[in-house]
């Protein structure tokens, strides 16, 4: 239902553009390239990445295959996300698969037309909507800044009748600008989904997304109960009244430290983004707190609501993590750590600083090689100690550790992270 309705949002968009000028739209089948790091104030999709340039966009199995197109990356980090309306990734573009530069096809599994000469690859998707997201790593330097607009300028994404087998290039600093509506603002996230029409819209979801083996039965039953709430305004009202409730439990789901697999030290963490299946409850905890999330093999994604002690993390408060010498998170791409406000978005500050890691070129070690940040609580006044510093509302937060290609001790759960210790 959440990709359904974004589909409807992307289809009211002309052309490729940014949403109140920051956040990337472009009408089904193709996307937007940013060529910096998400602005603070972008509000459709929670829990941002500030470690890379985002691309977003949307398909639509009704209008055909498109055309995403691979340049060059050399030794730089990327990867692809790109998922069907169930949000499990159908494709496998990334540093990580040794993925060739070239032109590869997202098509939808009922097409049966001709692949053009100078398709390197073909991917297909049973559903009628889904989503493609690159990424992009980006060091915090102006320099980089420079070298990743070359980069994403040859991202992008067109219509399978657009392809001539050139690689196209966009100026996506020039794209034009759309009135934001709600894609940006300081409160939560714009709600994809909204109770009160849910039921409404079921019957075409049921299409767009055709039951998995073993799901024809709950297909059926959602069927028979949609028929009688045709015929019977009782029912009706009443399912109206099961999706408010609904929704009302499902908002504790948003909280990370109910749900997932519990670790050391507080944190939590989930193994199957991007391919959840029929795991339909971490789907929709995931969803609803920080929906599009890479496969594992793709990003490992660690989450802290508390700390050492069991205590809800404060921002009135300061607190420190010590990776010890040599144990840095395994990662063949890149880590950081990042801060969220209760809303799971970036806090607003001064040092426009939302996370630390590996994009960061001067971090502060330890003489014994450990590596401390510290978040939240006043800014140190010593620059080193600055230098390691994450800023943090002052009120509930949220700590989310990523690791882009994680190494094998990251996906054999030998690794986890250090705790996070009040001071």
């Amino acid at each position: 239902m959440n990709l359904h309705n974004r589909r409807d949002l992307m289809a009211q968009v002309p052309a490729p553009g940014l949403l109140a000028g920051i956040v990337p739209a472009a009408p089904p089948g193709r996307l937007t390239m940013l060529t910096d790091y998400v602005r603070p104030e972008e509000r459709l999709v929670a829990c941002p990445n500030q470690d890379v340039a985002y691309g977003f966009g949307t398909l639509d199995a009704e209008r055909g295959p498109s055309v995403i197109q691979v340049p060059d990356f050399g030794d730089r980090f990327w990867v692809y996300q790109v998922v069907d309306q169930r949000t499990d990734s159908f494709v496998e573009l990334g540093a990580m698969y040794g993925t060739k530069p070239g032109h590869y096809l997202l098509a939808p599994a009922s097409w049966d037309g001709d692949v053009p000469d100078g398709i390197t690859g073909v991917f297909r998707y049973d559903t009628r909507v889904g989503v493609a997201a690159p990424r992009v790593f980006l060091d915090d330097t102006d320099e980089d800044r420079a070298l990743v607009r070359g980069l994403v300028d040859r991202i992008s994404m067109y219509p399978l009748d657009e392809f001539d087998g050139t690689l196209k290039v966009v100026d996506w600093s020039a794209v034009p600008s759309y009135g934001g509506g709600s894609a940006t603002g300081d409160g939560g996230e714009t709600p994809a989904v909204d109770p009160d029409t849910f039921f409404d819209a079921l019957p075409d979801v049921l299409d767009e997304a055709p039951p998995l083996p073993g799901e024809q039965a709950l297909y059926d039953w959602f069927r028979a109960v949609l028929e009688a709430s045709a015929r019977d305004g009782e029912v009706a009202a009443a399912l109206r009244q099961a999706a408010r409730d609904a929704d009302a439990t499902v908002a504790e789901l948003f909280e990370f430290r109910n749900y997932g697999l519990p670790l050391d030290h507080h944190w939590t963490t989930q193994r199957a983004g991007a391919q959840f299946g029929t795991d339909y409850l971490l789907r929709t905890a995931v969803g609803k707190s920080n929906i599009f999330v890479n496969k594992p093999e793709e990003t490992a994604y660690f989450y802290l609501d508390l700390d050492a002690d069991g205590q809800r993390l404060d921002g009135s408060h300061a607190y420190s993590v010590t990776f010890a010498a040599g144990a840095l998170p395994p990662v063949r791409g890149f880590w950081s750590l990042t801060v969220y406000d209760k809303h799971h978005f970036f806090h607003p500050n001064e040092l426009d600083r939302y996370s630390l890691g590996t994009k960061n070129q001067h971090l502060t070690h330890g003489d014994d090689g450990s590596l401390t940040l510290t978040v939240g609580g006043p800014a140190p006044s010593d620059p080193a100690a600055l230098a390691n510093w994450l800023p943090a509302p002052a009120e509930e937060f949220t700590l989310y550790l990523r690791a882009y290609w994680p190494g094998a001790a990251i996906l054999d759960g030998s690794w986890t992270p250090p705790a996070v210790n009040r001071s």
